[in-house]
């Protein structure tokens, strides 16, 4: 959806449904992605007959990172990674400082590619 909005960002505002028979991917999923991501800024809604979807900023200001981050509710691997706590084997598991440092590449990767870049 954020890709499909990227590519007619110079045309204006974007109707779902519209992005829906484009991406073939359900309406109803759609928009429920939208909410976090207009709450968080990234997106934005403008009414009347010409209004619709569309991004808040340049595609080359948004990452692919970003949106990942506010789409999904944990965005680590594995829960240990951000809260050690809810393992008992935190301390001396083997694995995970392996999960601890994938994440982390994934991310520094993910920060590095922009909506523009897909285009």
């Amino acid at each position: 959806m954020m890709l499909d909005f990227a590519r007619h960002y110079e045309q204006g505002p974007v109707h779902l449904s519209d992005v829906a028979d484009r991406e073939k991917i359900s309406i109803k999923y759609l928009e429920q992605l939208i909410i976090p991501l207009k709450r968080e800024g990234l997106i934005k809604s403008m009414r009347g007959p010409k209004g619709g979807y569309i991004l808040n900023k340049a595609p080359g200001e948004i990452t692919f990172a970003q949106i990942i981050r506010i789409l999904e509710n944990a965005s680590n691997l594995t829960d240990c990674v951000e809260n050690p706590e809810v393992c008992e084997k935190s301390e001396e598991c083997p694995t995970r400082e392996v999960w601890v440092q994938t994440n982390r590449s994934m991310y520094e990767q993910l920060d590095t590619v922009s909506l523009a870049d897909k285009l």
